[in-house]
Formats: structure tokens, C-alpha cells, sequence
């Protein structure tokens, strides 16, 4: 049926355009904590604070920053740059940057753990043969890492096209996602066998991807970052 073909590619481009969001703003994030002296545990555990608090609220917070009377909104009337409220919500660009708050500490975690991996000396090493900092990071350490960050980007994008709050919190009636229509369909419809057939289909595409991944790379990267 075209109706849920839509949602399904819908589902995977907001999980696609999510992911190379998170790892361009997580890749910076876990390198200076790989790189830090003496404070390793600190970092870790300021990155760990997110977990701490309720999905839920932590999505619902948005409402406060970018609603008609959130704080943004307040800030820009204040400023004067706005003479009324802008509408920010309910639509699938907050739908991406709820997600991105949400999935930010996974890619983190495991691109620190490949980071965390790397020898230091390589780089001295590459220095001393001539390589800028730049050169040695794009030529060394970013390869190295390379697994920690495709490990980081399948968890995004696997939780990502999974999910269900931030889409019913944060978006509009055209912003749903997939996992939005299981939960109408069993709990709004009562349709169990519809609502078991969009889980499975859903579990198939992303189950899919999974083994792709893991049969270029493998699952033991993926494994070090979620322990």
C-alpha cells in the first residue's frame, strides 16, 4: 500500500538525515574526550548524565525552547528581533533535532571507544614523517576509527527510524513515523494483526541492515560501545 510505503521511506530518510548529524557533532565530542589528560572519567560521566533523565521529558523539554512562549521565542521578542512568535514545532526538522539529543550519546560512546583504541605514537610517528596534525588525523587516527563511527551510525539510524515518542511529541500529522503506525494500529485500532505485520516489516528492514553491517564489519565494535 503506498500509504505505508511513504511513512517507511519517510521513517528511513528522517533516520538517514539523524545520523550524519549526530556523527558530525559526536565525532569532535568523542575525540576530545579520547584526547583528554586526567579527566577521562569526568567526561564520561557529564556524558552519561543524558541517560539519567526520562526520554520522555527529555523530548517534551523541546516544547519549552522552541515553542510560541518558549524560551527561544522569548529571547527573540526580547532582542527585538521578532515582533511575534515563530512556529518551530511540528515538523520534521525538530522530529530530527529531538532525535539527535536523544541518540547523540550512543555515537559518542562508540567513536570514543575506537578513539580510545588508537595508539597516540601513531600520530607522533606520522608527525615525524612529515605529516601535519591535519594529515596524520585524516590519514592515522580517522580510519582507525573508522568502525566506531560506522558502529555509532547503525545504532542511530536503528533507533532512530524505531522510534516513537520524539515523532508524537515533536512533529506534525505528516511527520510520523513508522513506529507511530504500530501504535495506532494496535492500541488506537485494536488491529493486532496489522499493527504485528508493520512491526515485522519494520524489524525486517532494519534486521537487514543490521546483518549488512555485520557482515563488512562485524559486531564486536558494536559490542564495545553499548558495554
Amino acid at each position: 500500500d503506498r500509504f505505508f510505503r511513504d511513512i517507511l521511506l519517510t521513517t528511513l530518510r528522517i533516520a538517514a538525515s539523524t545520523t550524519p548529524v549526530c556523527a558530525l557533532m559526536g565525532y569532535p565530542s568523542a575525540y576530545f574526550i579520547a584526547r583528554a589528560k586526567g579527566n577521562k572519567a569526568l567526561l564520561l560521566l557529564l556524558l552519561m548524565l543524558p541517560f539519567w533523565i526520562s526520554y520522555i521529558i527529555r523530548t517534551m523539554s523541546w516544547i519549552y525552547i522552541l515553542g510560541t512562549n518558549g524560551a527561544l521565542n522569548t529571547a527573540l521578542q526580547w532582542l527585538g528581533i521578532t515582533s511575534e512568535p515563530i512556529q518551530m514545532l511540528y515538523n520534521e526538522t525538530t522530529v530530527i533535532l529531538g532525535l539527535v539529543h536523544f541518540l547523540l550519546p550512543f555515537m559518542v560512546l562508540n567513536v570514543y571507544v575506537s578513539l580510545d583504541g588508537v595508539d597516540e605514537t601513531l600520530e607522533d610517528a606520522a608527525g615525524s614523517l612529515g605529516a601535519t596534525k591535519w594529515q596524520s588525523f585524516l590519514q592515522v587516527t580517522l580510519p582507525l576509527s573508522l568502525p566506531g563511527l560506522a558502529a555509532g551510525g547503525l545504532l542511530c539510524f536503528v533507533l532512530g527510524a524505531g522510534t516513537y515518542i520524539t515523532p508524537a511529541v515533536l512533529g506534525g500529522p505528516r511527520d510520523a513515523m513508522f513506529a507511530n503506525l504500530v501504535y495506532e494500529a494496535i492500541i488506537t485500532q485494536l488491529n493486532w494483526p496489522l499493527g504485528a505485520a508493520l512491526s515485522l516489516l519494520l524489524l525486517g528492514v532494519l534486521g537487514a541492515l543490521v546483518m549488512l553491517y555485520n557482515h563488512f564489519l562485524g559486531m564486536g565494535q558494536l559490542m564495545k560501545g553499548l558495554g
